[in-house]
């Protein structure tokens, strides 16, 4: 399975930036929607943390630091996960990162849960 980040970038506090992760090799008879997906970030120097996540059946799920800012969402028939956010703060710069697990759910969402991870695309916000 490789997933790839687009969309990330410089962008000013109170702004919003939509990124993309597409999802190819997830096998024969598979496609995206038969895995959870979500976005992490890390911050330089800090863990990485769960931002959103979205489960084969279409529940989401948001970290308190982002509800309300932000939604994720799927194209199933694209194989494509999104993240739309708003209302950027300085504290939102970090690396985003996709993730995807046929087994993952959202009851814990931890990064050990994920087997699969893009590279990242970085989003600045100043």
């Amino acid at each position: 399975v490789q997933l790839v980040e687009s969309g990330g970038g410089s962008v000013q506090a109170g702004g919003s930036v939509r990124l993309s992760c597409t999802a190819s090799g997830l096998g024969y008879g598979y496609t995206a929607i038969r895995y959870c997906m979500a976005w992490f970030r890390q911050p330089p120097g800090k863990e990485r943390e769960v931002v959103a996540a979205i489960d084969t059946d279409g529940t989401t799920k948001y970290s308190d630091s982002v509800k309300g800012r932000a939604t994720i969402s799927r194209d199933n028939a694209d194989n494509t996960l999104y993240l739309q956010m708003s209302s950027l703060k300085p504290d939102d710069s970090a690396m985003y990162y996709c993730a995807a697990d046929a087994w993952a759910t959202l009851a814990t969402l931890a990064v050990s849960d994920f087997s699969y991870w893009g590279r990242g695309t970085q989003v600045t916000v100043s």
